[in-house]
């Protein structure tokens, strides 16, 4: 599954390396992460970690196949 995770601001390149197995780009006022998710347990650990490194969520949603 794809999933793309929206978040605020725009994140450093050390913030998005917290991130090794999602790819990111920027566009106004965000940071767009994306990448492929196995399975439900993977993604709410990346939902963890954003929390944890403090990440306000602006939208995740999954991208068609």
């Amino acid at each position: 599954m794809q999933y793309e995770i929206r978040v605020d601001g725009q994140m450093s390149e050390t913030m998005t390396q917290a991130f090794p197995e999602l790819d990111s780009f920027v566009v106004p006022h965000q940071t767009v992460l994306f990448g492929s998710v196995t399975d439900e347990a993977q993604l709410y650990g990346l939902l963890a970690r954003c929390q944890s490194l403090g990440l306000h969520v602006v939208e995740m949603r999954q991208l068609p196949d």
